[in-house]
């Protein structure tokens, strides 16, 4: 799907499904260096059981034109512009890791038009580690396997996969890799800056969902219940086997934990 958005192309992967109303509308939002294809093994699930599926491309990155935006609340804004933009009047907000932190901004900001937010790889603070800072600008490489190895938990370290014959790390290598010089050391200086997330989460009125990856050293399960804590009674579901990189270590896990969300079957 591609989106105009005031001249600018704006790419989203609707899991094969036309997006058209009547169909609650799900926004999915990758994190630092990444784009729509970490929601994968989730677009086309959603989209089939009864939801517009919609992962975007953050300008910059994946098939979306122009520049990477430099600040957590500016890709917040990017959101609620491509809402204005398409008529979305309501839509349910999902974020991973910087994603995350955009869906929370977001959903504070929209108010009731917000149905439910769900984050994942979650914190309240996101400071980067000096070293993979500094391969980000220097050995995006190096800077890719840091990110696979702190972000996988142990099983996926020995080449278990959900997916048959796939290699999850080398996978998630090969998407930071592919991604324009500048843009995942852009991403991670949006990420430690932002101050925010307390704020906006204190301000959110819709239904949440924090998933949490107890084998995830990116953000570790300390960190997202501490985020947790900081939202009205939100639902909170933590994963076995399970790093940042959830989405395609524990598929079936975040997929159904959204669908709930968005259909408002959590407990």
């Amino acid at each position: 799907m591609i989106i105009d958005l005031a001249g600018r192309s704006v790419h989203a992967a609707t899991g094969g499904v036309d997006p058209s109303p009547p169909d609650p509308v799900v926004i999915l939002i990758h994190g630092a260096g990444m784009d729509s294809t970490v929601w994968q093994l989730q677009t086309r699930y959603l989209a089939y059981r009864g939801l517009r599926a919609i992962a975007i491309d953050l300008p910059g990155h994946g098939r979306s034109e122009g520049e990477p935006l430099t600040s957590i609340e500016e890709m917040a804004a990017f959101v609620i512009e491509l809402m204005d933009e398409v008529g979305w009047d309501q839509a349910h907000l999902v974020g991973h890791s910087m994603g995350a932190l955009i869906a929370l901004e977001a959903a504070a900001t929209l108010g009731d038009r917000c149905s439910s937010m769900t984050v994942m790889g979650a914190a309240l603070a996101m400071p980067v580690h000096p070293q993979l800072l500094s391969d980000s600008e220097a050995n995006l490489p190096a800077a890719a396997a840091l990110m696979a190895a702190w972000s996988h938990a142990k099983r996926a370290h020995v080449g278990q996969n959900p997916t048959p014959g796939m290699w999850m790390m080398g996978g998630f290598r090969a998407l930071i890799e592919q991604s324009d010089p500048g843009v995942l050391t852009t991403d991670f200086q949006a990420c430690a800056a932002y101050e925010g997330a307390a704020d906006a989460a204190g301000r959110i009125s819709a239904p949440s969902t924090v998933l949490i990856g107890l084998g995830d050293k990116m953000t570790p399960p300390k960190a997202g219940r501490a985020l947790a804590s900081t939202l009205t009674e939100p639902t909170v579901i933590e994963l076995d086997n399970t790093g940042h990189s959830m989405m395609s270590e524990t598929p079936r896990a975040v997929r159904a934990a959204i669908l709930a969300a968005a259909l408002g079957t959590n407990a």
